[in-house]
């Protein structure tokens, strides 16, 4: 049997930009992503500090460099410009190894870069 566990976290980015007319997801800057070990369109959770809102939706890679949490299409509804968010991903582990697994996790500053190295969970 398998269990769903979390596989990374982008913990207290800042969303950086709406795009209302988007056709949808979340684009993330790939430095970001590939600190995690995230792929563009992997399904995520996003989970909105600010104002408490939960959303699924796929990850798209943005520009290298530009720090951007953007929301786009409906998921501009979720969460303004400025907000912090927590974005997840998820595995498929075999119970027999679920005990050892660890989650790759990346904590923000107000300033959307990265604080030290991964964090331990």
């Amino acid at each position: 049997m398998n269990v769903i566990l979390m596989k990374s976290k982008l913990h207290f980015p800042r969303v950086t930009e709406a795009e209302p007319d988007y056709e949808g997801s979340l684009t993330i800057d790939p430095d970001f992503m590939e600190l995690v070990g995230m792929y563009s369109y992997e399904k995520i959770l996003v989970a909105n500090c600010t104002n408490g809102k939960r959303f699924e939706t796929y990850a798209i890679a943005g520009k290298r460099g530009s720090k951007v949490i953007g929301l786009n299409g409906a998921t501009t509804h979720m969460g303004s410009v400025g907000d912090k968010v927590i974005i997840f991903s998820f595995c498929t582990v075999p119970e027999d190894e679920a005990k050892a697994h660890r989650p790759l996790v990346q904590v923000f500053d107000e300033n959307n870069d990265p604080k030290g190295g991964l964090a331990e969970v």
